[in-house]
């Protein structure tokens, strides 16, 4: 526990290894007046825009665009198979480059919406698409560009992986969020909120939040929530686009129920009897009995866990290892030849392009599970064999 000027910050870390600017942000949250209760900080705590990463906020009656981050609706999906380690090549080279063929990587897009040739979501890509004239009109020259980055990656720590769990089933897992177009709402929304007038007292501008019942909040509203939805559903899309993959190559493969999870984001949720709209930024929710990912880093385990609906987490668990250095630093301690060795065992890029990704710029998934044991239990502990990054 740590003393914030209104509320208190209740820590699943180790408070010792919090990073100074990290505490800093912490406690800038802690005195806005609008923060309810108390601030959860997950163990892959680290510094963010505005907010830390790792973070849990409930306000009363305001939202803060800068804790949701500008990566609206980023968030994780899986699908556990009916194959199994067996059934793999010796060689996975071939089945990385399919996959990476079939959904575009980095800031590559389709050249045509692609949701037309997924029969069961065609619809749902229609609907969502038809309502991007009822975005802020800042984004409006972005619609084709947002229609062709539908099921695409993304670049930085965003990644596509074929993994195993411990009884060598096969599973496949997905990273991404609301591509341009997500950033470019977060964006507009941070600039205006900084400029309302209640929030020009405010220790750290990047903390400016909308009041419920104006205009502004309503729009925020509308464009955060249509963001979300563009993400999942651009998850579904690329977990049915390599679905096709697998079956061209397994013909007689089969896939169980998607596992999804949000973790920037914002619901409207009930805690200590109160509504309070609650802002996830680097953080799962993790109700009772409720499905959630926690992944590590390219080189480590991922676990799909099941929530202990912990009311002093605001029912939310860690939504992965988090960063332990910059890319700037992972960059100046890494080389090609550490990647490689920490990736060993696993089909991946092994360049100087995701030296920033190397499984050594994470924490510890093992400690951050271990810290967190009353967040979640876990259900199945996956380690990839195949990994696609931006």
């Amino acid at each position: 526990m740590i003393k914030g000027d209104r509320v208190p910050i209740r820590v699943w870390a180790n408070v010792q290894e919090l990073e100074s600017d990290a505490l800093r942000q912490l406690k800038a949250v802690a005195a806005l007046p609008w923060v309810a209760h108390h601030v959860a900080v997950m163990p892959d705590v680290h510094v963010g825009k505005g907010a830390t990463v790792g973070s849990v906020i409930a306000l009363r009656g305001a939202v803060a665009p800068a804790a949701v981050g500008v990566d609206i609706g980023c968030g994780m999906a899986a699908q556990k198979t009916n194959l199994t380690a067996k059934d793999l090549p010796d060689s996975l080279r071939k089945l990385r480059l399919a996959i990476e063929a079939a959904i575009p990587v980095g800031r590559a897009q389709y050249k045509a919406p692609v949701w037309a040739a997924e029969p069961t979501l065609k619809h749902a890509g229609e609907l969502l698409m038809d309502r991007f004239s009822e975005l802020d009109s800042s984004v409006q020259g972005l619609a084709a560009r947002a229609a062709t980055q539908l099921g695409t990656l993304g670049g930085g720590n965003h990644f596509i992986e074929l993994c195993l769990d411990t009884e060598q089933c096969v599973w496949l897992m997905l990273h991404s969020g609301s591509r341009l177009v997500g950033n470019a709402l977060a964006t507009r929304h941070m600039e205006r909120a900084g400029k309302l007038s209640h929030n020009q007292a405010l220790e750290d501008k990047d903390l400016a939040v909308f009041l419920a019942g104006t205009p502004q909040f309503d729009a925020y509203r509308r464009d955060l929530f249509w963001a979300q939805e563009y993400a999942a559903y651009s998850r579904a899309l690329m977990l049915a686009r390599i679905q096709t993959v697998l079956r061209k190559v397994w013909p007689r493969v089969r896939f169980e129920a998607q596992v999804s999870c949000h973790h920037n984001y914002v619901a409207e949720e009930m805690h200590f009897e109160e509504d309070l709209l609650v802002t996830r930024k680097g953080a799962i929710r993790a109700g009772l009995g409720e499905l959630g990912i926690i992944p590590g880093s390219m080189g480590t385990k991922s676990f799909i866990v099941r929530g202990k609906g912990n009311a002093m987490s605001f029912e939310s668990a860690s939504h992965g290892a988090g960063r332990r250095m910059s890319r700037s630093q992972a960059k100046r301690s890494f080389d090609v030849s550490d990647l490689e060795r920490q990736t060993r065992g696993v089909e991946c890029r092994k360049d100087q392009g995701v030296v920033d990704e190397a499984p050594k710029a994470y924490k510890d998934i093992e400690q951050v599970m271990a810290q967190q044991a009353d967040l979640v239990d876990v259900v199945a502990e996956l380690k990839q064999v195949l990994c696609v990054k931006g």
